[in-house]
């Protein structure tokens, strides 16, 4: 883990503050990919992802952008709680939002903070001339964060804001947005649940292939009530000759694994960062993650033990 203090903190939208994180010793932050994100070691002893987004003049330092959400499981109320000089611990950059290093088009499409990670994607496109257009879409102006760095002169023709509260012709058509299905053009979609299902759901009805499409969570959808309740028991085996644990309807397997010594790294406890994927050998998965492809999950050789479970009576675990 990298020890970093903050140097820098500024209210870049309506509920959204920005923070500047530079390495306590001196020395500069490790260098990352457009897309990457940091793992942060909140004072409460959370554990939360949030995307890099520094600007040019910030190389060597770190900057991440939080929502303070209503509804926080205490993640961003602690993130906003931070004060210039306090200190906190982060993780080595990881990219599991990387750009298609050889798309001919990428079409970016960010809701609300959403835009953190499309941001830096953002940038790095229009410095290397590349062919990309981005649509940011807010509730509200008040909402639309790093508006600055976004009319700068190599970015502003590449970019469309649209307002929930703005004039109609200026509202998101996704259609128009997407343009036509063709080779080598990539898709990538950050922002609310809502927003992205919307997005996904509308390209793959365009006849957009899985390989095209990229998104990142920031929280697990929501899922029904009704679908829970019909949990039910199942057991996870370690390894193919090893002991077998049962994992309770109302307990997850990383609950159960800790329990018997077993540690697997965990991180958002939603299935939405990937910190805790985990090969499965046999068995069937019931994928609940938000982090996993269409393709990955048609697989069956991972799951996401944080909040997956199972379909089949036995899941065998390459632990």
């Amino acid at each position: 883990m990298i020890e970093v203090f903050v140097t820098q903190r500024h209210s870049e939208a309506e509920g959204i503050c920005s923070f500047e994180l530079t390495a306590v010793d001196g020395s500069p932050l490790p260098p990352y990919e457009p897309g990457a994100h940091i793992d942060v070691h909140l004072p409460n002893r959370l554990i939360r992802q949030y995307s890099l987004c520094p600007g040019s003049e910030q190389v060597g330092r770190y900057l991440i952008a939080v929502l303070l959400e209503p509804t926080s499981r205490g993640g961003s109320a602690a993130v906003h709680a931070l004060q210039i000089g306090d200190r906190l611990h982060i993780g080595a950059p990881r990219n599991h939002f990387p750009l298609e290093t050889g798309a001919l088009r990428s079409v970016l499409l960010a809701g609300g903070i959403g835009i953190t990670p499309l941001l830096s994607m953002t940038e790095h496109l229009a410095a290397r001339g590349a062919d990309f257009v981005l649509h940011y879409g807010a509730r509200s102006a008040a909402r639309m964060a790093f508006e600055e760095r976004l009319h700068q002169e190599s970015v502003a023709p590449h970019v469309h804001f649209h307002l929930d509260d703005g004039a109609p012709e200026q509202k998101l058509v996704l259609a128009e947005a997407l343009g036509a299905v063709t080779p080598g053009t990539h898709i990538y979609v950050c922002g609310p649940g809502g927003f992205m299902d919307w997005v996904l759901q509308g390209a793959r009805e365009a006849g957009w292939p899985e390989a095209q499409l990229h998104r990142e969570y920031f929280a697990a959808p929501a899922r029904a009530q009704d679908l829970d309740a019909e949990d039910g028991a199942f057991q996870i085996q370690i390894g193919r000759d090893g002991a077998i644990h049962t994992v309770p309807a109302e307990r997850n397997v990383i609950e159960v694994l800790n329990e018997h010594g077993i540690e697997v790294p965990v991180s958002c406890e939603q299935g939405v960062c990937g910190t805790c994927v985990t090969r499965v050998l046999k068995g069937q998965p019931d994928h609940r993650d938000s982090y996993l492809t269409e393709q990955e999950r048609a697989a069956n050789d991972c799951f996401t033990p944080c909040c997956s479970r199972a379909h089949s009576q036995l899941l065998v675990l390459d632990l």
